[in-house]
């Protein structure tokens, strides 16, 4: 399934196109990271081309002239493939191709071959295969008469169809059979986070920018020992691990899918039951890289991609990573974001502190009841000793009064006993 030749390194030119509100700055930035992106996926950046446009052309996306300086470029430089950071319509790459006479991309294909070559479990590579489809199916693209059933000249034609259809026909099964598979693995993740939910544990879940140090991080606060790679989205499938924070609670961290600007459409909706887990979080540990080149630009992605997926709403709480590697500019970023933290996942560097403020903010989640609990039910007592924070405790004629905060889960199986609800 994979979208870019991997027996050898392949020899790319970058295309980007500024069209406002989005500058040339911005626009170089971009290609920095699809660069980045396309070492990942196994190839070598060789030249880049960069264009001011009020619009994409509708034909080429480059005006026809760039698309001849482009030609130049290719064949001085030997490319093998040409990537554009913006996503090309089918009509759109087949022109190029045409008049490139080379493979023309875009940012979404190098994404999902990224995708490909990192899925490990089952579950991984069924919605990797799922995204791959969805984007190959709209450009698929006829082989010609040689290869078709039927015809239009008088006495071929035939009730026969077109390898087109077949093909087509054949990815939209599939495609079928890989929902299917994949909403029963869904259901099956969904009654797991249910078991999860009744155990009265928080859930929390480690989101940022893809490269952020998430599984690092994952291994300081709970020993998972799981593998770590320098490299974009070495973690594909949902990790989750159990400890305990300061205070002696359990908790449920997660690791997920890191993300990325313009993270495509089919790897959303593919990874839809993956990313469940943020959505049902009950706080969310953002990691953000301090020593990147624009930590802001990388946090206003990742919310936006947290928004698309239904958990723009969930708790945050800012963690700055790598702060050993650029500790001022952790510092400044502390500065701006009050409430967050400066760590460094790799010494164990201000683990401390992210601990004591996650325990405080999973802490404020839960809201302040008042019980009177009978004198002989010691049982009901003890129940909220362990499933809340008694506040005051005070006795009475009747029993024990407590002001006890308690989490949304656990409110309802002590009603009986609340005062003036």
């Amino acid at each position: 399934m994979s979208l870019i030749e991997r027996s050898f390194r392949e020899r790319i030119v970058l295309v980007g196109v500024a069209i406002p509100p989005v500058g040339v700055e911005e626009t170089e930035a971009g290609l920095d990271e699809l660069a980045a992106l396309v070492d990942t996926a196994g190839a070598d950046e060789a030249a880049r081309v960069l264009q001011r446009r009020d619009r994409p052309d509708p034909a080429t996306y480059l005006g026809r002239g760039k698309v001849v300086e482009l030609y130049e470029i290719v064949e001085e430089v030997d490319a093998d493939t040409v990537v554009f950071d913006d996503d090309l319509s089918p009509a759109q790459q087949r022109n190029l191709e045409k008049l490139l006479g080379r493979t023309a991309i875009d940012r979404t294909a190098v994404i999902l071959d990224i995708f490909a070559q990192n899925a490990r479990t089952p579950e991984g590579k069924a919605q990797v295969e799922l995204a791959l489809l969805r984007y190959r199916l709209p450009r698929l693209r006829g082989r010609g008469v040689a290869l078709s059933q039927q015809a239009g000249q008088i006495g071929t034609r035939g009730p026969g169809e077109t390898q087109l259809e077949v093909d087509r026909r054949r990815i939209q099964r599939r495609i079928t059979r890989l929902e299917r598979d994949l909403r029963q693995l869904g259901e099956t993740r969904h009654t797991q986070r249910r078991a999860r939910s009744r155990s009265g544990l928080h859930a929390v879940s480690l989101v940022g920018y893809t490269n952020a140090g998430k599984s690092t991080l994952l291994n300081l606060l709970t020993g998972a020992g799981v593998g770590v790679e320098n490299r974009l989205f070495a973690t594909l499938d949902p990790r989750t691990r159990r400890t305990s924070l300061p205070g002696g609670e359990p908790i449920l961290i997660s690791d997920t899918v890191g993300f990325v600007r313009k993270l495509p459409h089919q790897l959303i909706e593919a990874f839809h039951s993956t990313l469940e887990v943020v959505a049902e979080s009950d706080l969310l540990i953002h990691v953000v890289d301090a020593s990147a080149a624009e930590p802001e630009s990388q946090m206003e992605a990742v919310q936006s991609v947290l928004a698309e997926i239904g958990a723009g709403e969930v708790p945050q709480l800012i963690a700055f990573n790598k702060a050993d590697v650029a500790p001022e500019a952790a510092d400044r970023l502390v500065a701006a974001h009050p409430g967050s933290v400066a760590v460094s996942a790799q010494s164990g560097e201000g683990r401390k502190m992210l601990e004591t403020l996650l325990a405080d903010r999973l802490r404020a989640l839960g809201e302040i009841v008042e019980v009177l609990v009978p004198w002989d039910r010691g049982d009901v007592s003890a129940a909220l000793y362990r499933e809340g924070e008694v506040l005051l405790e005070s006795y009475e004629e009747m029993g024990v009064r407590m002001r006890v905060r308690l989490e949304r889960s656990a409110r309802g199986r002590f009603a009986e006993f609340a005062v003036g609800q």
